[in-house]
């Protein structure tokens, strides 16, 4: 006769092992880059919390100790609630592989989130203060013009970074006498077509110009010497050329996504 199986227990205590298989099925169900890159900062600080008490269990009340803690770093409502979305999908994604127990993630998925009181504030720039900032790309060197049609196109079309990191010069059509950005691919695979301002599309056309390309993505690394080098770059250009700008136009608190925006 043969022997039954004996039918793993749903754990409690989730150890690190534990927590990182889970994470590695959280992060494989986004299709996203960007919410894969939220997710995964947001499940390892959580991660980090969590090994630091000494044997909690996994439940409502673990997950609701950790949202008042973040209220005490005072993180904004929105950031609290990213992050409390995180560990929902970590414990149901443990759940589903058998480490934890279904009734402790159904309790994990009822903690609530943090109240978002008033108006959400954010930067938006006037005409005159997006001029000045594309007035700050000295337009005299390659980099110039390649950070001008950069922030060009931040302003003119309000692409996100990864948007505009992937965007390639074939994507720049002429469709019923206007240029716009076809078919882009952004967060959640969602499918739009952009239409481009004429400023946005002269800034462009002289970067593609000094640059000497003719295919590929639109926008390049450039190295010390002032030449380019390999094919694109990460977000996190974009992100240091913003904010360089944006300091020396005395706009502090200025970053990427306000100019998407100010765009909107």
């Amino acid at each position: 006769m043969a022997k039954s199986k004996r039918k793993r227990t749903p754990k409690t205590v989730l150890k690190l092992p534990d927590l990182e298989q889970s994470k590695s099925a959280v992060l494989n169900s986004l299709t996203s880059p960007s919410s894969q890159r939220s997710y995964d900062h947001a499940i390892r600080e959580f991660i980090e919390w969590y090994c630091s008490e000494p044997r909690l269990a996994f439940n409502k009340t673990v997950v609701t100790r950790y949202r008042i803690s973040l209220e005490q770093r005072r993180y904004a409502p929105s950031t609290i609630n990213l992050r409390l979305a995180a560990v929902r999908r970590l414990a149901y994604e443990a759940a589903d592989c058998g480490l934890l127990s279904a009734d402790l993630a159904a309790g994990i998925r009822r903690v609530k989130g943090a109240k978002r009181l008033g108006v959400r504030v954010g930067n938006w720039l006037t005409a005159e203060q997006g001029k000045r900032l594309l007035m700050a790309a000295d337009e005299a060197s390659l980099r110039g013009r390649r950070d001008y049609a950069m922030l060009a196109v931040l302003l003119g079309c309000g692409l996100r970074r990864a948007e505009l990191t992937g965007l390639r010069i074939e994507d720049l059509q002429l469709r019923e006498e206007h240029w716009v950005i076809a078919d882009l691919v952004g967060k959640g695979g969602h499918v739009r077509t952009i239409p481009m301002p004429d400023w946005v599309k002269a800034g462009v056309d002289n970067w593609v110009a000094a640059a000497g390309i003719t295919t590929g993505p639109l926008l390049r690394s450039i190295n010390k010497a002032g030449r380019i080098w390999g094919n694109g770059f990460s977000p996190k250009v974009i992100w240091g050329v913003v904010k360089d700008k944006a300091a020396s136009c005395e706009f502090p608190s200025l970053a990427p996504h306000d100019l998407r925006r100010t765009c909107a």
